[in-house]
């Protein structure tokens, strides 16, 4: 299966708003921390939902914010949530951006990025749209460190690139990029239940369920267009 084809089934089930739901915890704490200034244009790769350009138009007063997604359902539906005229969805590639050279100020991207087929193509295409001093914040759940989340792959049917701290830095400069920090945002809002409740579907244990949302959390590495 194809990744257009599992996310418009998760669009169809409205599994997008789920993931909304779950990736807002850490992905505020994210979007805050982006320099974007009035009037400024902003990219969300992989957009899913839409929440993270309508944040973004609303709290930064960014003057015009697009969201693209490979699901045409998706995109559907983050236009049919989404009343603000500042914002636009797309559907497009990663590696194949329809943006002219300097057109993006700021690009996000939350639990999207290791979908691409080639991250580093998609990495080098960014630095290709984004305006020299532009910035690309990409945060991730799934990543080498993060243990927990290697099950993820058995329980979708499309490839994801599973990148340790230093493979995001790497691949960041090697793709022109200056890397200006990176560090892990916990999750502080999840519930975690009394060990008494464990296990449950999901954990054997509550130390696990601590290490994955406390210790752990979203990796964000955010790089910037020299």
């Amino acid at each position: 299966m194809s990744v257009r084809e599992e996310f418009d089934d998760w669009a169809a089930d409205g599994r997008d708003r789920g993931m909304e739901e779950r990736h807002w915890h850490t992905a505020r704490h994210a979007l805050a921390r982006m320099p974007v200034e009035a009037g400024e244009t902003v990219l969300d790769l992989g957009c899913g939902s839409g929440y993270a350009g309508r944040a973004l138009c609303e709290a930064a007063d960014a003057g015009r914010a697009y969201g693209l997604d490979g699901s045409p359902a998706m995109v559907q539906n983050a236009r049919s949530y989404t009343d603000d005229q500042p914002v636009g969805y797309l559907v497009g590639d990663f590696h194949d951006l329809p943006f002219a050279d300097d057109a993006i100020d700021h690009c996000f991207s939350m639990e999207a990025f290791y979908y691409a087929g080639e991250p580093l193509a998609v990495l080098e295409e960014l630095r290709r749209v984004l305006r020299p001093g532009g910035t690309f914040y990409c945060a991730v759940n799934f990543y080498e460190e993060n243990v927990h989340s290697h099950v993820w792959q058995e329980r979708i049917s499309v490839d994801m690139t599973l990148w340790s701290y230093a493979d995001y830095r790497a691949a960041f400069r090697e793709a022109g990029f200056h890397v200006a920090e990176q560090d892990t945002i916990p999750d502080r809002e999840t519930e975690i239940p009394p060990a008494s409740a464990f296990p449950t579907d999901e954990w054997e244990t509550r130390e696990d369920m601590v290490e994955r949302y406390r210790e752990f959390g979203t990796l964000l590495t955010v790089g910037v267009v020299p």
